[in-house]
């Protein structure tokens, strides 16, 4: 007989940083990451898109990685440190990326967006001045269905140039 998603074996605790605040959980030991954040920590801006790792909707920020959540099992992150979309913005102000997307209207429908965003921090963060090309090549791995990717590069570039 097979098991649903999420269960088989014994729990697991496991004790996560997730922006900047440590959680301890006993969950399943099937539980992708993604849903760990969703459900067990309620931060709902990890969108689950595809369950395959080809939209890149469920990025977050692992140890200073981008990875796609929906690929990772949670307790492959014990003892690690996650950054989601709900930790980038600082005392309510957004982060430069996110302000970057609204002002050069680089969302449409929102759903990919999360996603574009955290993939785009951990490649800014480290290409300061990148190229069109480079962003473009970054953002491969994130798909989505509304925008002609024009405006997310735009807004890829300005916010290289406000954390220049």
């Amino acid at each position: 007989m097979s098991q649903a998603p999420g269960n088989g074996g014994e729990a697991i605790t496991i004790t996560v940083k997730v922006n900047g605040k440590t959680y301890t959980h006993t969950i399943p030991p099937r539980m992708l990451l993604v849903h760990y954040i969703r459900e067990v920590l309620g931060l709902k801006g990890t969108h689950i898109g595809c369950d395959t790792s080809n939209c890149g909707a469920c990025t977050v920020i692992l140890n200073g990685k981008a990875v796609k959540s929906c690929t990772l099992f949670a307790f492959m992150a014990d003892g690690g440190e996650i950054l989601t979309i709900e930790g980038i913005s600082e005392d309510g102000k957004l982060h430069p990326i996110q302000e970057a997307f609204w002002e050069n209207h680089a969302l449409q429908c929102g759903f990919c967006t999360p996603g574009f965003i955290m993939n785009l921090y951990e490649f800014l963060s480290k290409n300061k001045k990148p190229s069109e090309e480079e962003v473009r090549r970054a953002i491969e791995g994130n798909l989505c269905r509304c925008t002609g990717y024009v405006n997310i590069v735009r807004a890829a570039m300005a916010a290289a140039e406000k954390m220049g």
